[in-house]
């Protein structure tokens, strides 16, 4: 099992309004708690023993509230985008030095109650440079944005999606270090940016889920994750 993620929790959150004019959104509460609180749970469950967390937008206040792990099971090391905000790919290219040779990747506003397990496998059985978690998501929830043939994604674009199109970036990935060697530190860019790359490449492996996902980067979407949240905690209790 890979055993190591990296966070991406570096956004400013705008679309949630006044919920973070003076909090980073991965501690805006969701169910009494800090969302970030949630997310470290489900990664020590999947069995991540170490957590890269990325962090632009108030970081310093993201580090104070959960410091070194240690109370989720975790090992977490930090690494901040500094005066500039350097993008998803930006912020992960700053982490290099850190990462082992091949890595989780995750969205700081996702929460995705699935097996890590069997997507690790796939990708461990393949010598490709990432993974994408996909979903079907036939324009449900956002715009579809990937074209898969034969589950092989062809297609990502999200910019500029089209009809064709039926997938979505999950939020869940697996890159291996030398996926980043087109960067260099300091440089601002979307993760998007380094799938689209992969794509061309013939170097990114699909690997489609049935379950939804949930994330809190828009009020609706915050609403429906604690209620998915809350339905667990009462299921469990």
């Amino acid at each position: 099992m890979t055993p190591q993620l990296v966070l991406l929790a570096g956004g400013l959150g705008t679309r949630l309004g006044g919920l973070t004019a003076s909090t980073p959104k991965s501690l805006v509460r969701v169910a009494g708690e800090p969302f970030i609180f949630h997310q470290l749970r489900l990664l020590q469950r999947e069995k991540i023993d170490r957590v890269i967390l990325c962090a632009g937008h108030r970081g310093e206040d993201i580090r104070r509230t959960i410091g070194d792990g240690a109370r989720f099971g975790l090992r977490i090391s930090y690494c901040f985008d500094g005066d500039t905000l350097l993008g998803t790919g930006g912020a992960l290219r700053r982490a290099l030095s850190l990462l082992d040779e091949s890595f989780w990747t995750l969205y700081g506003d996702s929460y995705l109650d699935v097996p890590f397990a069997p997507i690790d496998r796939h990708f461990s059985s393949q010598k490709r440079l990432g993974l994408m978690t996909v979903f079907c998501n036939n324009n449900r929830w956002v715009p579809s944005n990937i074209l898969l043939q034969d589950g092989r994604i062809v297609r990502y674009d999200k910019a500029k999606p089209t009809l064709e199109m039926r997938h979505i970036d999950f939020g869940l990935g697996l890159l291996r270090r030398e996926a980043l060697a087109p960067w260099k530190d300091g440089d601002g860019f979307d993760l998007s940016e380094l799938h689209r790359r992969l794509v061309a490449q013939g170097e990114l492996l699909s690997f489609e889920t049935s379950q939804r996902f949930y994330e809190i980067g828009t009020p609706e979407g915050l609403r429906e994750t604690e209620a998915h949240i809350l339905a667990k905690r009462r299921a469990n209790a």
